[in-house]
């Protein structure tokens, strides 16, 4: 256990942040869910919809440190190489 108050702030701090990080990591899992079941589903216009959506949410991820941008870069090369296979 942290004994000094800096220790203590840290460790409070690093409580809050976990928890900011894992509701934006749900996020974007959810928006990339969203795209698969939609490309599973052969439905074109909403997985477009849904990847639409889910490129800016990628890219605040990147910004913001939950995810690396190359792994970023590769979702949406793969989702969208994934809707164009629909056509």
């Amino acid at each position: 256990m942290a004994n000094s108050p800096q220790a203590k702030k840290r460790a409070r701090q690093a409580i809050k942040r976990r928890a900011r990080n894992v509701s934006r990591r749900s996020t974007y899992r959810t928006h990339l869910k969203r795209v698969i079941a939609a490309v599973e589903a052969n439905d074109k216009e909403a997985a477009q919809a849904a990847f639409t959506a889910a490129v800016p949410v990628l890219d605040r991820m990147a910004c913001r440190g939950i995810l690396h941008k190359n792994k970023a870069a590769r979702h949406k090369s793969r989702l969208n190489g994934k809707i164009k296979a629909l056509g």
